[in-house]
């Protein structure tokens, strides 16, 4: 184990945690207002791209679960790179998180220059996905370098509910955009691309760098940052990227949820933006408290739970009840996120060396991201070879017995 790495020995007293010991960090902030004001950018092009795909440019279940696909993970194996370029010489992480920020902004000016072309819109996507990539990695690595270990599910929650208020405040930008001019997707990718450009000015004057977090620099941090094999060897980092590999691949994809909302309640096209904002206000009500009890409790828990509510999501569509269905399967996907995204990260990082902190948090990133990848395309094959119930239903059973494969993989995660 890495433990000796988070900056506190292990036979160092305990000190008495005080009210002002307790605050989030400046760094967690910061990259918190950093995150709200670019998912504004990014949910306001999620919220419409299933509509303009399937609806719009008439794309198939399957072609839309490629396109999905790339989405949410095609370009995952980036994240190595920006973890390990995050890493070298120890101060490096506001830097590629800047340029991968930067990368997200400017691919929706590819959006809006593809038009109709599929191979247009797919490298506009990839452009986002590359983004995201090169810029996740780096920024959780210093969010968990900046604060105490027995916090980190804490800070975590408070960076993930201002990421959130972002994903709330997107679709209803993009909902005003499209009721001003009807199906103006040209104008949602405009706003989105200015949006994106104040996200990364708001990186640039406020974010402290990465040798304010913590992190050694010069020649001791190249010797000292282990390679992804060495990492690959600790045995809890292998477990980690295991369960999240394996449950990622048992998941749908939010924009087929959406989509299956769509068509089982007949909703009309311009109500479609406003689906996610059901999730992601549960998801920010939820994750700082998801974040506190887990590092109360441990956090295997809190994130087994988290997919066990998917689940409940899924049997739910499989037998729709009208708009209660809507509500549930809006606030379980909530639930879903708030247990789950910054909890996964929390546990990983008190088991990670900080001096390559980045790099082996992209090791989990990424397992997690190709998984999603495949669920996304199989969910989409299946949706188009055998219609929604069928596929659904295989989803629910694949769901299942991932979670029963994870909870004996995945360790407690409770730090002292």
């Amino acid at each position: 184990m890495y433990l000796a790495t988070t900056g506190r020995r292990p036979d160092a007293p305990s000190r008495p945690r005080t009210g002002a010991g307790r605050r989030v960090p400046g760094t967690v902030l910061a990259l918190g207002a950093v995150s709200l004001v670019t998912d504004v950018s990014s949910e306001m092009v999620t919220a419409v791209l299933p509509l303009y795909l399937v609806l719009g440019l008439g794309l198939s279940p399957l072609q839309f679960g490629f396109l999905d696909g790339l989405f949410n993970g095609a370009t995952a194996l980036v994240r190595l790179l920006g973890g390990r370029l995050a890493d070298r010489g120890g101060g490096r992480h506001k830097a590629v998180a800047g340029a991968g920020y930067l990368l997200s902004a400017l691919s929706r000016l590819g959006l809006l220059l593809a038009g109709g072309a599929a191979t247009g819109i797919a490298a506009a996507l990839a452009a986002d996905r590359l983004g995201k990539g090169v810029r996740t990695a780096p920024r959780d690595a210093l969010i968990s370098l900046s604060t105490p270990p027995a916090d980190l599910g804490r800070a975590f929650g408070v960076h993930r509910a201002m990421d959130t208020t972002g994903a709330l405040l997107g679709p209803l930008a993009a909902f005003a955009v499209l009721w001003a001019a009807a199906d103006a997707y040209d104008a949602v990718f405009a706003v989105s691309f200015a949006t994106g450009l104040l996200g990364v000015l708001v990186l640039v004057l406020f974010v402290r760098d990465g040798a304010g977090a913590g992190t050694p620099a010069g020649p001791a941090a190249r010797a000292d940052r282990p390679t992804v094999r060495q990492l690959l060897r600790e045995p809890a980092l292998r477990r980690i990227t295991g369960a999240a590999a394996l449950l990622g691949a048992a998941t749908v994809g939010d924009s087929f949820l959406y989509l299956l909302l769509q068509r089982v309640l007949g909703l009309p096209p311009e109500v479609f933006p406003l689906l996610p904002l059901g999730s992601a206000a549960c998801y920010l009500l939820l994750a700082v408290p998801a974040g506190r009890l887990a590092d109360r409790t441990g956090r295997r828990a809190p994130f087994l739970a988290g997919h066990l509510a998917l689940l409940a999501g899924y049997l739910l569509l499989l037998v729709p009840a009208g708009w209660a269905t809507l509500a549930l399967v809006l606030v379980l996907l909530g639930v879903f996120y708030a247990a789950t995204d910054g909890v996964l990260m929390a546990l990983a990082g008190p088991v990670l060396p900080a001096a390559g902190r980045a790099g082996a948090l992209a090791v989990v990133q990424t397992g997690q991201a190709l998984a999603r990848l495949v669920g996304a395309a199989g969910f989409g094959a299946a949706w188009t070879w055998w219609g929604t119930r069928p596929a659904l239903a295989a989803a629910a059973l694949t769901l299942a017995a991932a979670l029963l494969a994870a909870r004996r993989v995945l360790p407690e995660g409770k730090v002292s």
